[in-house]
């Protein structure tokens, strides 16, 4: 176990090695232990986590909350659109203050190529740590969740498992790229062998999938590339199929939608589900858009984890804010 996470940032998935990340769920485990038996642990008595969105949450915020008041803290929220930061604040005053009001500030904001340099710029100037709720090139905490759900689905040993990451149709907004990124930066680091599926509209960016490439080599898994949602699907033991846009071919919303309207049988279905193993699971970050991006067939079946994944965001976000912020 690594005992040194103390004042740590948590921004980009790499941030902590594959043994820290392992802590990380031991603590997760046994804080979701502690929860299940109704053991109180308030590790962050009277400790204070400034929460700044510049981006609507349902799962992110309600789980960070709940984590804090879990652990014996208070969580603040702060919308940009209704305080100062909106028309003022900079980075950098916002890392010197609110890095003195608490002990943590954790921090979404999705803006295609501002989000992460803004949280990047907060880290610089705050004296406390800062954790990525999302931005526009990871999700960590999203993954960490999702790490944890897949071994405790198929057991901590995970070599040789396949999982695809996979595009799928929406047709609302165009979704970040973030969580397709952090699981191929992640996976491969736990043994896991990755098939990225996308149309070739959808790439994502290159230096990530570069360094999701020498994740494989270093742990000696496979990492493979399709632009065919059933050929990712085959044998697969892990099926996370999301959308997302296609920021890296246009940042335009209306030629995004429309390359996104070519490709509506992107759809996570059952028969899509029975090219992957007897017993694969379905994942997915949620919310998803129901009959169009996965049928409620799979969704409410016995193979999708989802609700599982969901609950375990708040074991993982509370084992990384117990371990950084003490």
């Amino acid at each position: 176990m690594i005992t040194n996470l103390r004042g740590r940032d948590l921004i980009g998935d790499l941030d902590f090695s594959k043994e820290e990340v392992e802590t990380v769920l031991d603590v997760a485990w046994d804080l979701k232990r502690k929860r299940a038996l109704g053991e109180p642990h308030p590790l962050l008595r009277d400790k204070t986590l400034g929460m700044l969105f510049f981006f609507s949450s349902t799962r992110t915020r309600c789980s960070f909350e709940a984590g804090m008041a879990q652990l014996g803290g208070h969580a603040a929220f702060i919308e940009s659109r209704t305080t100062q930061v909106a028309h003022g604040d900079t980075a950098k005053e916002i890392g010197e203050i609110l890095g003195r009001y608490f002990d943590g500030i954790a921090i979404r904001h999705c803006d295609w190529k501002i989000g992460n340099q803004y949280l990047n710029w907060v880290a610089e100037a705050s004296r406390t740590p800062v954790l990525n709720m999302q931005c526009d090139i990871y999700h960590p905490f999203q993954c960490l969740a999702d790490l944890m759900t897949i071994q405790e689905k198929k057991g901590r040993d995970l070599r040789k498992k396949k999982i695809v990451v996979s595009w799928a149709y929406a047709s609302s907004y165009l979704k970040p790229i973030s969580v397709p990124q952090s699981l191929i930066l992640q996976m491969p680091r736990f043994g896991m062998d990755v098939t990225l599926s996308y149309p070739p509209e959808f790439k994502l960016m290159p230096d990530i999938v570069e360094q999701a490439q020498a994740q494989a080599r270093k742990y000696g898994t496979a990492f493979d590339i399709v632009h065919d949602m059933e050929a990712g699907f085959k044998d697969a033991d892990v099926v996370y199929a999301k959308s997302w846009g296609p920021l890296l071919t246009t940042a335009d919303p209306a030629e995004g939608k429309r390359l996104q309207d070519k490709h509506q049988d992107w759809i996570t279905d059952a028969a899509k589900m029975k090219l992957a193993k007897p017993d694969a699971i379905y994942m997915h970050p949620l919310p998803a858009d129901r009959d169009i991006e996965v049928t409620s067939e799979v969704m409410d079946g016995p193979q999708s984890v989802v609700f599982d994944q969901a609950e375990n965001r708040l074991h993982a976000q509370k084992a990384v804010m117990a371990l950084t912020m003490w």
